[in-house]
């Protein structure tokens, strides 16, 4: 009888000590893989991390690369350009013809600059927003010194879609283009008014006017206005001959 409790005891204290072992195991093999699993999400988390470090170092480059040609190739042949422009105005016919050649093809070389600096700096209003890339863009027509241009707005940071920003702004580059080409303009204003549900872009010089009655399909004015339909946004121009040009934009920021 005794033996028989004995053998009862060291049957329950040997299958105790198994199950011990089976369960500090089983507790043994989890611990690991949750280890291996949190090394494993750690090391993709790293590797997401480095992906997204050089994509925003390539932006970074192109985008620093799109603006130097924007800001500086591009503006050192602008100025190269009105300087040649005011000298053919001096010389005779057939030197005229020739330099005449040569500034159309400068006018070429420049239009490929710009429009490599724009697919280069898409990302411009994301990095800097609106307002500030309007300032960089005045900043880099104050350097042309072929007239007064001024930014008035209330506020820096714009709550506005980067891609709605993004197209705001280029509209704004192209009033500003043909304000250089074709207004003989001294003055030019740019006033951004922002409140919770409008924004409101005018921009205003007091250069030669134009008729607004005979815009062409294919002028920079018509591409504005399409550019504008594409956010839902108000475009207007108004000018009068000898007295100036008013380009006015309001931008629906409820409307996506």
């Amino acid at each position: 009888m005794e033996e028989n409790n004995l053998v009862i005891t060291f049957t329950i204290t040997l299958l105790i000590v198994v199950l011990t072992m089976i369960f500090i195991y089983v507790v043994f093999i989890k611990k690991k893989t949750t280890l291996l699993l949190e090394q494993k999400e750690k090391d993709m988390r790293f590797e997401k991390e480095l992906a997204t470090s050089q994509v925003e170092i390539k932006e970074q480059t192109l985008n620093y690369i799109g603006q130097e040609l924007h800001d500086d190739v591009g503006q050192k042949l602008s100025v190269v350009r009105l300087r040649q422009n005011q000298l053919i105005s001096k010389l005779k016919n057939a030197e005229r013809e020739e330099l005449n050649e040569l500034s159309e093809l400068l006018g070429e070389c420049i239009q490929d600059i710009r429009n490599l600096s724009k697919t280069l700096i898409t990302e411009q209003i994301i990095h800097f927003g609106l307002t500030e890339s309007i300032e960089r863009e005045v900043k880099r027509i104050q350097k042309l010194k072929l007239l007064k241009i001024e930014f008035v707005t209330q506020k820096q940071d714009i709550d506005i879609s980067p891609k709605h920003g993004l197209i705001l702004f280029r509209i704004i580059q192209e009033s500003i283009n043909n304000i250089l080409k074709h207004s003989r303009a001294k003055n030019v204003s740019i006033q951004l008014e922002d409140d919770h549900n409008t924004l409101r872009i005018n921009i205003s010089d007091n250069g030669k006017g134009f008729n607004t009655t005979k815009i062409q399909d294919g002028s920079g004015l018509k591409n504005m206005e399409l550019r504008a339909k594409l956010i839902h946004a108000e475009f207007s121009i108004q000018s009068e001959l000898d007295k100036g040009t008013q380009t006015s934009i309001t931008y629906y920021k409820h409307i996506i």
